[in-house]
């Protein structure tokens, strides 16, 4: 029972969430919308990501011109398609920090900085009196393997696909927020990455301290060790083509798991803490399979933690999913929906269009549960001005008593 309950849940919300959905495929009707548009001060950030994709589209070698042309063009066509400008609008700066982080690599290596090899591994001897990610390399195993390798190399590229349909599906409103939040926290991290090039773990256990040159082929660190357990070469030959092999500080991987556990935690407390033991286990594994320091760890996680808390509204942080949407959404003045506690993934029920309730007994407040809580609201307002219609054949504010407003004295 239990089960089905859910299962009806489930249903319930993707019935949900393609009626939300934008069905229009027609580009005037996003014309209309643009000419109705009151466009203020913040939406100037998108003068930014186009010059941004100016920048890295004319480095870009590969494709070449004129064939990278379509990308720009297949991209606007999507943003003047109502149906797809829904999902391409709030990824944009999911969008800017790909582009940035496959073009990087056509960046002339004369005007780059210089690679820091020492850098990482002092801090972390500075700060933590001993280089943590040497330590956690010295004892491997192929159960600990796999264990690093789960979190690291599977989940970390799917988990945020995963959340980001559960936002869509139960907390609609947040799902924005989540792109902007995950978007600019990588956009930030890969141009940190461009201007201070460090070398990882592995190049060190690789090359030593030596200089590195920017040509030096990537690697997959412990990740080497799962293609020759599974007989495979996927991440030596994925890794080995980085795009941006000198990434090190901050860890992308530990700032992913941060981000995620947050957005977590806010919405769905009682799921915060295995939330935070896959973030966990995520932080020992990058420095087990010797792709990144303790130091590129924290950082990371202190990235995703400013930009949870810069990007995120507090009502959001708060656990109330509505805070984020229109007067129509935290009135509900369209449709009954459930309530956005925390308990829960989606409410318990839903209100058919034949229990569709008149506005006048709809409650301001979302997720009071089931009860109406203006129900008067009508009867207050018939006795407005009811001096005037007293008279009226067949009206009494008060079925079978007399009634006069405003009320006389008797003596």
């Amino acid at each position: 029972m239990y089960m089905l309950k859910r299962f009806a849940k489930l249903v319930n919300a993707v019935v949900a969430g393609v009626n939300r959905l934008d069905k229009s495929f027609s580009p005037s009707d996003t014309v209309t919308k643009l000419r109705a548009y009151k466009f203020t001060l913040k939406d100037s950030i998108y003068i930014l990501h186009i010059l941004s994709a100016l920048f890295w589209l004319t480095l870009m070698q590969v494709p070449p011109f004129p064939y990278k042309l379509a990308i720009p063009i297949l991209y606007a066509i999507a943003l003047f398609i109502p149906f797809t400008s829904q999902f391409f609008i709030p990824a944009t700066p999911i969008f800017s920090w790909v582009l940035m982080f496959y073009s990087n690599q056509f960046l002339p290596a004369d005007h780059r900085p210089a690679v820091h090899v020492v850098l990482l591994p002092t801090l972390e001897s500075v700060l933590y009196g001993a280089n943590i990610s040497d330590i956690l390399t010295h004892f491997t195993h192929p159960i600990l393997d796999v264990i690093a390798w789960l979190p690291y190399g599977v989940i970390h590229y799917t988990f945020p696909l995963v959340l980001a349909a559960l936002l869509w599906l139960f907390r609609s409103p947040t799902l924005p927020v989540f792109a902007k939040a995950f978007g600019y926290q990588n956009c930030i991290a890969v141009f940190a990455q461009i201007v201070l090039p460090c070398a990882a773990p592995w190049y060190e256990i690789i090359y030593g301290l030596t200089p590195a040159a920017y040509g030096t082929p990537g690697s997959a660190g412990g990740l080497g060790r799962i293609d020759d357990l599974f007989g495979g070469d996927g991440y030596k030959r994925t890794f080995a083509s980085s795009p941006l092999v000198f990434g090190a500080f901050p860890s992308l991987h530990a700032a992913w798991a941060t981000l995620e556990a947050l957005f977590i935690t806010a919405l769905w407390p009682q799921y915060a803490k295995w939330a935070w033991a896959y973030a966990a286990v995520l932080y020992w594994s990058t420095m087990y399979l010797s792709h990144h320091y303790l130091i590129d760890v924290v950082g990371g996680a202190c990235l995703a933690t400013a930009c949870f808390y810069f990007f995120v509204p507090e009502e959001l942080r708060n656990g109330n999913a509505n805070a984020s949407g229109d007067k129509y959404e935290r009135y509900d003045l369209e449709s009954r929906r459930g309530g956005v506690g925390a308990d829960e993934f989606a409410s318990d029920w839903t209100v058919s269009d034949e229990e569709e309730t008149p506005i006048a007994y709809r409650s301001p407040n979302p997720g009071m549960g089931r009860g109406r809580g203006h129900r008067h609201t009508a009867s207050i307002a018939s006795l407005i001005r009811a001096d005037e219609r007293a008279g009226e054949e067949g009206w009494s504010p008060i079925a079978g008593v007399g009634f006069v407003f405003p009320p006389e004295i008797r003596r």
